[in-house]
């Protein structure tokens, strides 16, 4: 070990060499920062490109679920040039809307509420294909006057074995306004439209809540079937993208034990229970319901209507549409609001009555299909858009009627 302290001399070229080292440390740990920094901001900007195409995707989905193929577009015109051409189907018409078995109660009601031609067509065919008694079915059908003229047409030129098939449109219920309905204030707002047309790239807002089905006045009519048939008591509403594999007459003698609303639950699974459709983080929600109460279907529900006007469920509805102006409460849709509204009125049903998820599960155990009375295509894959719904789309087919000749010649064109 040398005891002599190293001279100047001898310090300063190693100085001078740590110098240097330092100095390209240094550097390189710039050079590395810098080029953390730059990955980090290209992989921020992946990222916000990924989600808005994520987005994109699925507004696009929703949008593509929601309209219909070109050749159906022709079949609704055809039938349309039919509807205002010939006298004889809107005589018909007339007389039908006065027939006495649309207010019967002694007979059985069914009630629809779309746009779509083909899918309501497909409704009432296998619901009257598979009943015992198809003379003793009424069919109530509510769409927009867009579609009004070809529905009519297509029914009044069609035989469905007996069954009476009433079509109305939605603009001829004048009482449905802005200064009654809440929702219809809602659907007319700019801000509410603007959410879904302007505010595309918004990824705070979850995609599944811009699906336009929910700008539609037709979605939501659910809520008023006592006012829209005043004299019935009791129906069963089914969407349109529901197919009927059983006679559902029968589901007309099940006790709901005084509740308004007999549905299937769908709280098999956690996620499909009260807390996950509403706010609970609000007092308003908290105080009166409970989050573990379990969720049910809309999609093929029977309505007593003696006990829903006794309950006041529709002045529920609108208290907390009310509530929900901010939409603080829950986003958007028809679920959440009748959870609130018909609270502690849902008589459970045989789940084997309703079975859900073919538009968007591919992996249904067949013998739960085969078993189901009902069959729901809710999801975007939809039978009438062939997205990918594999061997679901022959269950809907086969109640298509092929033999229209609109309908081959739209088809084949």
């Amino acid at each position: 070990m040398r005891e002599e302290p190293i001279t100047l001399d001898e310090a300063e070229p190693v100085i001078k060499s740590l110098s240097i080292l330092i100095f390209k440390a240094q550097d390189a740990h710039y050079d590395i920062a810098t080029t953390i920094m730059t990955m980090k901001s290209h992989i921020q900007a992946l990222e916000q490109r990924a989600s808005t195409a994520t987005v994109q995707s699925t507004v696009f989905g929703q949008l593509a679920a929601e309209a219909l193929p070109k050749n159906l577009h022709c079949v609704t015109i055809k039938l349309m040039v039919d509807w205002l051409k010939k006298n004889s189907i809107q005589e018909l018409a007339d007389e039908q809307r006065t027939s006495p078995r649309l207010v019967d109660n002694n007979l059985y009601h069914f009630c629809i509420f779309s746009d779509n031609l083909l899918a309501v067509s497909v409704v009432v065919n296998s619901t009257i294909s598979n009943a015992e008694h198809p003379k003793q079915l009424v069919f109530h059908i509510v769409t927009n006057g867009v579609n009004y003229g070809a529905i009519q047409a297509w029914f009044l030129s069609n035989d469905f074995k007996g069954s009476m098939i009433k079509v109305q449109k939605i603009e001829d219920f004048g009482w449905l306004n802005a200064s009654y309905s809440p929702v219809v204030r809602q659907l007319l707002d700019a801000n509410s439209r603007a959410h879904y047309f302007e505010g595309s790239q918004d990824v705070n807002i979850e995609p599944k809540f811009r699906n336009p089905k929910y700008l539609s006045l037709l979605n939501h009519l659910r809520f008023y079937i006592p006012e829209i048939y005043p004299q019935l008591e009791k129906v069963i509403f089914l969407d349109d993208d529901v197919v009927v594999q059983k006679d559902l007459i029968p589901l007309f003698s099940v006790d709901l034990h005084g509740n308004v609303n007999g549905a299937v639950e769908t709280c098999l699974e956690a996620f499909h229970r009260y807390y996950k459709y509403l706010n609970f983080s609000n007092p308003i929600i908290s105080s009166k319901f409970d989050p573990q109460t379990c969720g049910w279907a809309f999609g093929m529900n029977v309505f007593d209507l003696i006990a829903w006007r006794k309950a006041n469920v529709t002045a529920k509805y609108h208290y907390w549409q009310e509530q929900n102006t901010d939409g603080t409460l829950w986003k958007l849709g028809t679920l959440p609001p009748g959870l609130l509204a018909f609270y502690g009125l849902i008589e459970p049903l045989d789940r084997r009555w309703h079975v859900l998820g073919l538009g968007y599960d591919l992996n249904i155990d067949n013998r739960l299909i085969e078993s189901a009375a009902v069959i729901h295509f809710n999801g975007n894959m939809k039978p009438w858009l062939k997205l990918g719904i594999g061997r679901y789309r022959p269950l809907w087919e086969r109640y298509v009627n092929q033999t229209h000749p609109y309908l081959q010649g739209c088809i084949s064109s």
